[in-house]
């Protein structure tokens, strides 16, 4: 796969790209193993778009299926390549051309990055329409089978819960996947290389591969690939995605998109900075939260897994495993009314309680979520759901949870997590 292209090159194949289209890099192997399961602040974001308790998954940054829409019309003329890039190079990060960036330009540039090939239902979109985050889409075919392959644009801060999310792991009992290995490159980005599944429970056995890269200036690359025409509702064409890992790693890490990501406009509804009061609690760690949730199980709970960087463990009281999740929260009293509508109480000393009983996760026949939500008067949250299975995407293990909703009931109400109010 070419990631380096002379000017003259791109005059005949990419007449309005960038030039200098990538660099190769050497990875220090530095894993860091995360993902899954979201508490704290970054779940406190999630649940204001989904308030009810369940099952939280991977967020992987793919591009395809409805969200795409075919670019069309004949873009606006652009200056030459080296116009191009001296101006971009001249600002600052973060500050967008004031030459759109063109959905052609994008598609050509993923056609000549990718080995060769044949190529067909390109879609893609630049900075010229009103939605800021440019991405291309095509289905590529080697000779072994077509697959979709996706590449999106977008700026994340450096460091924030966005940018870690994103180059995190995902536990394993919680996302299935076969590989995952994020490093921190030679220039101080970071990347991720993932093999999962589409479906996390294998329904259709669709195989998702995706490679995610965020710079020290937050320019955020990702790739995801398919070994079939779309991610969902077309039949597999091939055993794997079409680019190993090494060519997913070359692809990425190709210079020029992190020029086009100088692109992308700034969102003026964007928040330009969050604000935490100095007198808001600190987050327990996943450590604390375990330390005080173990000694609150019943004695026959045998914990024979737990996580490390999310608060969950998995038990067997002999009749098989039962994942138990935990999330412990503060100020959640603004979403009080959509956690706690009917069907809810309130306790003498204005603590809110529901109970949820529930299929678990969409997909698995059988499966079962018990869920005890509770919400103290300060916006103090501690919810406590309990599967008949080991894992959130697996097939039962057992009839009913391990831990019944009294169980449950006992652990959340607990005086044992005043401490970490």
């Amino acid at each position: 796969m070419p990631v380096e292209h002379d000017e003259e090159h791109f005059a005949g194949r990419l007449s309005h790209a960038l030039h200098d289209a990538g660099d190769r890099f050497d990875a220090d192997r530095a894993a860091l193993v995360a993902g899954g399961l979201v508490r704290g602040r970054r779940q406190r974001l999630r649940r204001r778009a989904a308030v009810v308790g369940g099952a939280a998954g991977i967020a992987l940054v793919g591009v395809g299926g409805a969200l795409l829409a075919p670019w069309g019309g004949t873009p606006a003329p652009r200056p030459s390549t080296s116009t191009s890039a001296s101006s971009v190079a001249g600002q600052p990060s973060g500050t967008p051309s004031a030459v759109p960036l063109t959905g052609r330009e994008l598609i050509a540039t993923l056609e000549d990055l990718l080995p060769e090939g044949k190529f067909s239902e390109q879609q893609a979109r630049g900075t010229e329409d009103s939605m800021p985050a440019p991405y291309v889409r095509l289905v590529y075919d080697d000779g072994k089978g077509p697959g979709a392959i996706g590449v999106s644009l977008n700026r994340v801060k450096p460091g924030s819960d966005q940018a870690r999310e994103t180059t995190d792991c995902p536990d394993n009992a919680l996302v299935p996947h076969d590989s995952c290995v994020s490093t921190r490159l030679s220039d101080g980005s970071l990347l991720k290389l993932f093999q999962g599944y589409e479906y996390p429970d294998r329904r259709v056995d669709t195989r998702l591969w995706s490679a995610d890269l965020i710079t020290p200036s937050g320019q955020h690359v990702s790739v995801s690939e398919w070994n079939a025409a779309a991610e969902k509702d077309a039949p597999i064409s091939r055993p794997e995605p079409p680019l190993s890992t090494a060519q997913l790693k070359e692809l990425v890490t190709a210079q020029v998109w992190r020029k086009y990501v100088e692109f992308i406009p700034d969102d003026p509804s964007k928040p330009t900075a969050t604000v935490t009061p100095p007198s808001a609690p600190a987050e327990p760690t996943v450590e604390a939260i375990l330390g005080t949730l173990v000694p609150l199980l019943p004695e026959d709970a045998e914990v024979v897994d737990r996580g490390s960087d999310y608060s969950y463990v998995v038990v067997d009281d002999g009749k098989g495993r039962s994942l138990v999740q935990i999330d412990v929260q503060h100020g959640m009293g603004d979403v009080a009314d959509e956690l706690f509508g009917s069907g809810s109480e309130t306790l003498a000393d204005g603590t809110k309680v529901i109970e949820r009983k529930g299929p678990g996760d969409k997909g698995v026949a059988g499966g079962a979520m018990w869920t005890v939500d509770t919400l103290r008067t300060d916006g103090f949250r501690i919810a406590v759901s309990a599967f008949n299975a080991g894992t959130q995407h697996e097939a039962p293990t057992r009839e009913t949870p391990a831990l019944t909703t009294k169980q449950l009931r006992e652990i959340a109400l607990s005086p044992e997590w005043d401490q970490y109010r």
